[in-house]
């Protein structure tokens, strides 16, 4: 098995508001992971397609810039997927997205790596790639053969301005699920994806279908993780927010970093716990400035 840490998906330009203007920033959820492992040291490889287009330009630039990986990145002069962000006064962040006819949803068969042969150690992956068509369906049978060798990681990250149909983003997530060792989902994905169902209940289901963790976040109040033995929940750490883009690929990316250095089989009871205050205070770096901005391991205080 290689080193590899594999994290697919899109990387997007967010139109970001400051003050009158607009303000053009490198995002995506997938991306924004990628980049926090890359900057918590480890070989973080991004798999997407990224546009020659100048907005292509910078998110290549930074990637790079991060120390992240692009040798399975797919080029092309399509356009890149733009989001337009509006934030409330929490500074919580809602998304407008331009997608078709992008390079940044351009999965095909014929570039994506071949897990058989290189081995990743995880597989991070979701956001607006898994739902998407057609490139969930192509991302679905080549994750499925990811899991053959690695733990998925998924991160449903709902987008309902992109499919605002529940019972068919209910349907995708159930086949993402299904196939995913690990689940992290935010109470806000899950109050909108199953309304007044109980969310550790919702949790313990994936459980039951053949996951071994789900990370429930819940924002300024912390994040509980579930497995078949425990449900452990840490309190979040406070500070003074400026946005929260980003908060939540940081968390991912400390739980990858928890299943490479512990081992997945471990993160229960007080591993759980620790890792869980550690996802915290890392969120809490992301959230203390603006735009997707993850710590790197010496900013991650204790």
């Amino acid at each position: 098995m290689s080193k590899e840490i594999w994290v697919c998906g899109e990387a997007l330009i967010d139109l970001i508001p400051r003050g009158e203007q607009k303000v053009a920033i490198v995002g995506g959820g997938p991306a924004n992971t990628a980049k926090a492992l890359a900057r918590l040291g480890f070989d973080s490889y991004f798999i997407d397609g990224i546009s020659t287009d100048s907005f292509g330009g910078m998110i290549k630039d930074q990637l790079l810039h991060d120390g992240v990986n692009l040798k399975y990145a797919h080029y092309s002069d399509k356009q890149t997927c733009t989001a337009d962000v509006s934030l409330d006064k929490a500074g919580v962040a809602s998304y407008v997205f331009t997608i078709d006819g992008t390079a940044t949803f351009d999965f095909t068969n014929d570039w994506l790596p071949d897990p058989a042969q290189i081995k990743p150690v995880v597989l991070q992956i979701g956001t607006l790639a898994t739902i998407v068509q057609p490139a969930a369906d192509i991302l679905l049978e080549w994750a499925k053969r990811v899991a053959k060798v690695a733990p998925i990681v998924f991160d449903p990250n709902v987008r309902s301005s992109v499919l605002p149909d529940r019972p068919k983003y209910q349907e995708a997530i159930a086949k993402w699920a299904a196939i995913s060792e690990v689940i992290k989902v935010s109470e806000d994905d899950l109050a909108w994806l199953y309304p007044e169902q109980d969310q550790i209940a919702i949790a313990e289901e994936w459980i039951k279908g053949g996951s071994t963790l789900v990370i429930i976040t819940k924002g300024s109040y912390g994040i509980i993780g579930v497995t078949k033995d425990d449900v452990v929940s840490v309190p979040g750490v406070k500070i003074e927010v400026v946005d929260t883009v980003g908060a939540g690929d940081t968390v991912g990316a400390i739980v990858v970093e928890a299943i490479v250095e512990r081992g997945l089989k471990v993160i229960t009871g007080d591993v759980l716990r620790e890792v869980l205050v550690r996802a915290t205070k890392a969120a809490a770096v992301t959230c203390s400035r603006a735009g997707a901005n993850p710590p790197t391991r010496a900013e991650i205080v204790g």
